[in-house]
């Protein structure tokens, strides 16, 4: 099957006109209605209620009619690429398939349309959705108590980070290092040190896992904590993780777990059995809504009863048969989000673990890993390098070093990215982690079906034929994409993010 994506062209070089260069600003169009009299003689003239400077004559908008709107994003929509599309094996980011009854259910007109000034007594609905869901939370990480108010998964982890701040502030202990892994969740070092920490690494074993030597020797007196992804970005399950849990404990310090690989091992293992103290999660990608194009998320925190205190104001509670909004948390670290966070979500992730059911989600998470062991063998098989673990089954995702493919024939991970856009593949993350040379970092989640996942890695081996024989194929793909090969060191510095820029950089040229 050759693979072609949408591409509308409108001339030389010229693909999918923006609106302001398929109609003209004050030509046709619809036209904005004056407000009725009676209206203005009701509430007072526009000049009456907002200041003059703020009020335009005129708005910039170009002359089209409402068929050629919808046809130019369609179109624009024709060129983009998301889990309905086809397989998206961004590794670490869990872009598996969300179900069309949970999008239907987190757009029903009784949810979109409650204000959130709403007295509590009648927003009882969307309170019980967010207690049940943290019910089932806590369930499944057996950690007891939550905020669903975070945005994202690294607002959780800064929510955390500062959690276990105020608690020690409250001590009157001087901590102020957090001990985090080379192998943990990318955005890890920045929460912690947007919480003030000082950042500790630490280097994996040969296996990929933590290194308890090294972890031994960054343990003192000043340690607060260890932020940790398990599994691990490697994909590889951290075994030793009670004996890291101890280590930390004995000293006093708390166990933070990043949960953007919670999808490997939910229904399997609960974090509180681990030894975990407090955790985020990541609501937009585990329990069912991908943060394609940058959002909308939510990170859910749970916390130990030690640290209930100190969550973000307020919090969810049942009283009897009624739910409320508890400000009454004297040490909590205060508000973190305007109003009760993305609820749009955080419904979808109530109604996908409601559609599950506990067993749903256990399965869930096995076939997750089942997928990844799969196309890793696969692909082990037709000569890939797993640079970590590669002797023992990895989680939900793993991580492949093309660093020899650079070497022999200059062919670099992000060639093979671009290339398998030709192929109608999404590209893995690459160059990440760091700590592996040219690294494809593959998750197929439990979205896809073998068929998919044969399809994957028999792309796969196309591309690494052709490196060798025909090399400036993928050198120069993608070609069959609506956007083929760009220059990124170009884009980076000559960023046209709007309209204006666009237009001032042409009438530059001209």
């Amino acid at each position: 099957m050759k693979y072609r994506q949408a591409r509308w062209e409108l001339g030389k070089n010229i693909l999918e006109p923006t609106v302001f260069e398929l109609g003209k600003i004050g030509e046709g169009g619809v036209i904005v209605a004056k407000p009725d009299n009676r209206i203005v003689e009701e509430v007072g003239a526009l000049e009456e209620i907002f200041p003059r400077n703020l009020i335009r004559d005129h708005i910039n908008l170009p002359g089209l009619t409402e068929p050629e709107v919808a046809r130019h994003f369609n179109h624009l929509a024709q060129m983009n690429f998301g889990v309905d599309s086809g397989p998206y094996w961004l590794g670490s980011c869990t872009m598996k398939y969300t179900p069309k009854l949970v999008m239907r259910l987190a757009s029903y007109r009784e949810l979109r349309k409650l204000h959130p000034y709403a007295p509590e007594e009648v927003a009882q609905g969307i309170l019980k959705i967010l207690y049940e869901l943290q019910k089932m939370l806590s369930i499944i990480t057996g950690l007891t108590h939550f905020t669903l108010q975070p945005a994202a998964g690294a607002h959780g982890e800064l929510v955390g980070a500062l959690i276990i701040r105020k608690r020690f502030l409250d001590l009157g202990e001087r901590r102020d290092e957090m001990i985090i892994p080379d192998s943990a969740h990318g955005s890890n070092f920045a929460s912690a040190a947007m919480a003030g920490f000082k950042i500790v690494r630490i280097p994996p074993s040969d296996e990929g896992t933590i290194d308890l030597n090294a972890l031994r020797a960054a343990i003192n007196e000043r340690t607060a904590g260890m932020m940790i992804t398990n599994p691990n970005t490697l994909g590889i399950f951290e075994s030793d993780i009670l004996e890291v849990a101890e280590m930390l404990h004995e000293n006093g310090s708390y166990l933070y777990y990043d949960g953007a690989n919670l999808n490997a091992i939910m229904g399997w293992i609960r974090l509180s059995d681990m030894g975990v103290d407090l955790a985020h999660f990541n609501m937009h990608k585990t329990f069912s809504a991908p943060h394609g194009g940058g959002g909308p998320g939510a990170g859910a925190v749970g916390v130990n009863d030690e640290l209930r205190e100190y969550l973000p104001i307020p919090v969810i509670v049942r009283e009897g048969n009624m739910y409320r909004l508890d400000y009454n948390l004297p040490k909590s670290i205060g508000k973190v989000r305007t109003f009760y966070g993305n609820v749009g979500v955080l419904v979808k992730a109530w109604a996908y673990l409601k559609l599950l059911g506990s067993e749903g989600v256990r399965i869930s998470s096995g076939v997750a890993v089942l997928n990844a062991n799969y196309a890793r063998k696969k692909l082990m098989d037709m000569g890939f390098e797993v640079p970590y673990g590669k002797n023992r089954p990895c989680k939900h995702e793993f991580v492949l070093s093309l660093s020899n493919f650079r070497r022999e024939y200059g062919i670099k991970a992000l060639d093979f990215a671009k290339a398998l856009i030709d192929r109608g593949y999404h590209p893995p993350t690459i160059y990440f982690p760091p700590i592996v040379h040219e690294a494809f970092m593959m998750e197929p989640t439990e979205s896809d079906s073998l068929r998919d996942i044969d399809g994957y890695i028999d792309a796969m081996g196309e591309i690494k034929r052709l490196a060798k024989e025909k090399p400036s194929e993928i050198l120069n793909a993608p070609q069959n994409a609506a956007i083929t090969r760009i220059d990124e060191v170009l884009a980076n510095r000559r960023l046209w993010l709007t309209w204006k820029i666009y237009k001032e950089s042409e009438e530059g040229k001209s």
